[in-house]
């Protein structure tokens, strides 16, 4: 889920909540066309809004994968 979320934070995105609920729809969209269902990232993660927000405000570009 980590790396899922890590894949789709763009570089330059700020910490807002417009981009944050952006990012929540699209991990969802990705992730059902994955076969991976709402309720298994929940599990996973709890908040998906909160981990998405903690992907953006500690991404750091120059780090390779």
């Amino acid at each position: 889920m980590s790396r899922l979320a890590a894949n789709n934070v763009p570089e330059a995105t700020a910490a807002d909540v417009i981009s944050v609920e952006e990012l929540t729809h699209k991990l969802i969209a990705d992730a059902k066309a994955l076969g991976i269902k709402r309720g298994e990232i929940d599990e996973e993660v709890g908040s998906l809004y909160r981990t998405i927000l903690d992907a953006i405000v500690h991404v750091d570009p120059g780090l390779p994968e």
